[in-house]
């Protein structure tokens, strides 16, 4: 599986959590996924800088915005 491939798995699952509103599962996801391939393992601290911070200040709280932020990473 090639990056591109690969990282369009990591998105299809974490959309998975993200659609039935598990926000934490989605990024945990996100994040373990990236880690499985070793051309997208450098794109989890990216995960943690740009994630993280917009999910504790209420910015990704709707299913539908965390799917906006998950199709466009990467």
């Amino acid at each position: 599986m090639n990056r591109a491939e690969h990282l369009q798995w990591c998105k299809d699952r974490a959309l998975e959590y993200a659609d039935a509103g598990d926000g934490a599962s989605a990024i945990a996801s996100l994040r373990s996924d990236l880690g499985k391939h070793e051309d997208t393992a450098g794109s989890v601290p990216l995960v943690d800088e740009l994630m993280f911070p917009l999910m504790l200040n209420g910015h990704l709280d709707t299913p539908r915005e965390l799917r906006k932020f998950i199709e466009g990473f990467g």
